[in-house]
């Protein structure tokens, strides 16, 4: 610290007056002057390449021997990196503490998430306790759930479908709820019934037969003193449980590889999903939801996809910036977005906002059409996604291009 900045942020004991040789924590502008320390410490290994190195050479998390004698092994990037990596903190008077630091680790678990290679996988630190968790008593308690629940928020493709109807209740609902008739009626009604076979369908190429989500599922009731909005809010409160219990693992995002969004809209809810290609199959990067506002319901399906596109080119700013998205889309019209030269209002709005994006729009053929079912808007359960995926990913074939 500087002699003036030492002055300033002297403080008063019974011993007498103290400074600080160090920023201490707990200053108003420290985490800006700490970051900014660290960010010039180590500069060319967050996002921007050092001058002379491989550019691609980007994942921490890469490893694999080489097919070629004379270049070097992945591995060896990686060591060669953290060795750098070293220099720069030795350059820069940082320090590292050993008893904290872990080296050669094929899994990291950090911050509540497990990291490796393959992914990022959710890793809560008390999963069993949350996933045999009662219904909240009390709106506190509710709040306190979807709180846990919402940093996890980016693995459940559709959470902001699921809490909407959680955020609904008020505590009248919960002091209502609490109710031993009203607690046996719901108890009946959350029982699984046989399904009728006309409701059933069937989805080509994926030797599936289910029956899918709809709204009316979280509505079904067995008696009039029961509120339709209890019976949805305990159902979608056991299935974000289960939902929580089999998140799937992210994959990392790899700049080498084309980034494919997936917009999705239904009636009263957007989902999107930044997804790349791995032999012929996706594998997604992470998901985006909401529901829709009062004045959104209104609009059209073509605009709604514009909504979920939106939010997910926000959201994933720092992977999409600069690099051509190929977009997947139900509604060939949403090209006419950025053909149309006399848009006004929120379309005009929009298009100025899609200006700076490289966008390619494809109509997603019958098949592509199953993907965006199963990843954007939960047709399959999520511990099912997988052998789905295998079964009805789009294949290398030609498409038609908007």
């Amino acid at each position: 610290m500087t002699d003036r900045a030492r002055a300033i942020s002297a403080f008063i004991t019974p011993f007498g007056l103290f400074e600080w040789n160090r920023m201490p924590f707990g200053l108003k502008n420290a985490p800006q002057i700490y970051q900014r320390l660290i960010d010039n410490a180590l500069y060319g290994f967050t996002r921007i390449p050092p001058p002379g190195s491989d550019p691609r050479s980007t994942d921490v998390f890469e490893v694999g021997e080489a097919d070629d004698p004379d270049k070097p092994s992945r591995t060896q990037i990686l060591c060669d990196r953290v060795n750098a990596l070293l220099e720069a903190c030795d350059r820069w008077n940082l320090s590292i503490s050993l008893v904290k630091s872990f080296w050669g680790m094929n899994k990291v678990e950090y911050l509540g998430h497990r990291v490796s290679k393959d992914g990022l996988e959710a890793n809560p630190k008390d999963l069993g306790a949350l996933t045999d968790l009662a219904f909240p008593g009390s709106l506190r308690s509710m709040q306190s759930f979807l709180g846990s629940l919402n940093y996890y928020s980016r693995f459940i493709g559709d959470y902001a479908i699921y809490a909407a109807v959680l955020y609904e209740l008020r505590e009248v609902d919960f002091a209502a709820m609490s109710k031993d008739d009203v607690q046996i009626q719901i108890k009946r009604s959350m029982e699984p019934k046989e399904l009728d076979q006309r409701d059933l369908k069937e989805y080509p190429g994926s030797g599936l037969t289910l029956r899918p989500m709809e709204l009316s599922d979280l509505g079904r009731l067995d008696g009039d003193k029961v509120d339709p909005r209890w019976i949805r809010a305990h159902r979608a409160f056991e299935t974000l449980k289960s939902k929580i219990a089999s998140t799937p693992t992210l994959r990392h995002f790899d700049m080498d590889r084309e980034a494919v969004v997936i917009v999705y809209a239904s009636d009263w809810a957007i989902s999107a999903a930044l997804v790349q290609e791995y032999d012929q199959i996706y594998y997604p990067i992470t998901f985006v939801s909401r529901t829709l506002k009062s004045n959104e319901l209104n609009y059209s399906p073509v605009e709604k996809e514009v909504l979920a596109l939106l939010r997910i080119l926000d959201l994933g700013y720092n992977m999409l910036v600069g690099r051509r998205i190929r977009v997947l889309t139900r509604y060939s019209t949403l090209a006419w977005l950025f053909r149309s030269t006399g848009l006004q209002g929120r379309l005009g709005q929009w298009a100025a906002l899609l200006s700076p994006w490289t966008l390619e729009i494809v109509k997603c053929v019958k098949g592509e059409e199953e993907i965006l079912g199963v990843i954007a808007a939960s047709i399959t359960p999520r511990s099912m996604v997988d052998e789905a995926l295998i079964q009805i990913s789009p294949k290398k074939e030609p498409r038609r291009k908007i």
